[in-house]
């Protein structure tokens, strides 16, 4: 229940899904959860169940896309809480699935500027912050389509990608200030966008078992698959753990 007591988390896309799970996990176990989205009312129902609970908690509207909000955001974050110890850049979209000779510009550049560039201005306003607390730790959410491809979605595919390495840069830039900066790899997790994904592909309990069907372990993650994981990268057992990749999926990734 302590693993990361006394820590401030940031978590983007916190209203739903991955971001709901470990807004909740990093609660239980003691941080105190900005949660960022731009469901203002799935995430401030969020912070009032957690605060109900006695723990820690408050919910922020913030478009990852846009630079000047991040920026507040984050340093409204600071102020409520006093420091900010842990981000995690979970907010993330996925995009069109077509070939790419039919993406349009709109359609890429969408998809681009939430989950990379939403991952850029989070950690380039972060970083100020976590340095002053004297070091944290960034978790970036990747993607099994980050280290490996399929015919589809290329927009997203080419997001993943980019975050698995902006990772590793940010990792060996932050080292000497005792920042950690690590990306998890999820395979199918079922929430609300992979629910999305599968109803445009036809029948959903269909595409649940098939895709589920595609992981050695036979079905689909849960999102506290992910939030465990999370907890356990902003937690200080982590910390000799850096430009490192997470990889949960149920064994995708292993053939």
């Amino acid at each position: 229940m302590n693993r990361l007591a006394s820590k401030i988390a940031v978590i983007t896309g916190g209203a739903v899904g991955l971001g709901r799970a470990t807004a909740l996990r990093m609660a239980e176990e003691g941080a105190a959860v900005a949660i960022l989205d731009v469901r203002d009312e799935e995430g401030a129902a969020l912070a009032t169940e957690l605060t109900q609970r006695g723990l820690s908690a408050a919910y922020w509207r913030c478009n990852v896309a846009s630079e000047s909000e991040v920026r507040a955001t984050l340093d409204a974050v600071a102020e409520r809480f006093g420091k900010l110890d842990v981000l995690v850049n979970n907010a993330g979209v996925a995009g069109v699935s077509k070939p790419t000779h039919e993406v349009t510009e709109a359609e890429w550049d969408w998809v681009q500027s939430i989950n990379v560039k939403g991952v850029f201005f989070c950690t380039k306003h972060a970083i100020p912050h976590l340095k002053a607390a004297g070091g944290g730790s960034i978790i970036n959410l990747s993607s099994i389509y980050g280290l490996v491809g399929a015919p589809d979605v290329p927009p997203y595919h080419a997001s993943k990608g980019a975050v698995r390495l902006m990772t590793k840069t940010d990792a060996l830039l932050y080292a000497s200030d005792r920042i950690r900066v690590n990306s998890i790899h999820p395979g199918f997790i079922w929430t609300p966008m992979v629910e999305a994904h599968l109803a445009s592909q036809g029948d959903v309990e269909e595409g649940r078992k098939a895709v589920g069907d595609l992981h050695p372990l036979g079905h689909m993650g849960v999102p506290d698959d992910i939030a465990w994981g999370a907890v356990y990268l902003a937690s200080d057992e982590a910390g000799f753990v850096t430009g490192s990749e997470l990889v949960i999926d149920g064994g995708y990734t292993a053939r």
